[in-house]
């Protein structure tokens, strides 16, 4: 009992802790430490570094080693200082992926659009130009996942609803897909490689339809890459 009753004031000590010691002024790949995004740490990283964050976020959390979160010093933080996320991420809605938690990051770290389908539209691209441009993020990672519902029900043209005009998003991709077989979302394959062509179709699309990312790009303020995430074990591969 009394080894339990210390455990959970070592836990609320470290819960509370004061917020000036728990952020760092740098933002360490590598680190183990829990670390909140400042316009100071955002300036100083690059497309690159960021990249790296997110890389080894991912291999935190499908090796089971996330970095425990202080979640009520971010809040006074983020809110005191404002926001200065390191990237965007554009996710399809499942509720298996969760993106924070997929990279080990928390609150004020990141921007998230989600979408069935992680498609790009104008009301997406807009909210990408605002995260980017305006705010100063770096990196947008457009984030697919293995066994997708909506590319499932794009490869065997689902009609129902809203659902229909979203799913139109996805055709030209499962349109321009060639893998042998069977055409239906019974093909596991097939499934795969629509995935990652839609993938490759969004992040062109970013690029041909947003005049300011696309030149963010090419003056090296921004990289724009995509990831596939595996619903089995948790770990993302990366598209540059």
């Amino acid at each position: 009992m009394k080894s339990r009753f210390l455990l959970f004031i070592s836990v609320l000590l470290f819960s509370c802790g004061n917020p000036s010691q728990n952020n760092t002024a740098s933002a360490p790949a590598n680190s183990s430490a829990d670390w909140v995004m400042t316009k100071a740490i955002q300036e100083k990283l690059t497309p690159d570094s960021i990249i790296t964050i997110l890389k080894n976020g991912n291999t935190n959390f499908y090796d089971f080693k996330l970095t425990p979160k202080n979640d009520s010093m971010r809040v006074r933080i983020t809110s005191d200082s404002g926001q200065y996320p390191m990237a965007a991420v554009l996710s399809c809605l499942d509720s298996r992926v969760p993106p924070e938690h997929v990279f080990d990051r928390g609150i004020g770290d990141l921007f998230i659009a989600r979408v069935a389908g992680n498609f790009a539209n104008t009301d997406i691209l807009g909210s990408l130009e605002y995260a980017c441009k305006v705010s100063g993020a770096k990196v947008i990672l457009v984030l697919g996942h293995e066994n997708c519902g909506a590319i499932k029900s794009a490869i065997d043209n689902v009609q129902l609803g809203n659902i229909t005009a979203m799913l139109r998003n996805l055709k030209p991709a499962v349109d321009s897909t060639q893998t042998t077989g069977e055409r239906t979302s019974k093909n596991k394959q097939f499934v795969h490689d629509v995935a990652v062509k839609n993938i490759a179709f969004t992040i062109k699309k970013i690029r041909t339809d947003s005049q300011i990312l696309d030149a963010m790009e090419k003056a090296g303020k921004l990289k724009i890459i995509g990831g596939i995430y595996d619903l089995a074990n948790g770990k993302i591969t990366f598209i540059d």
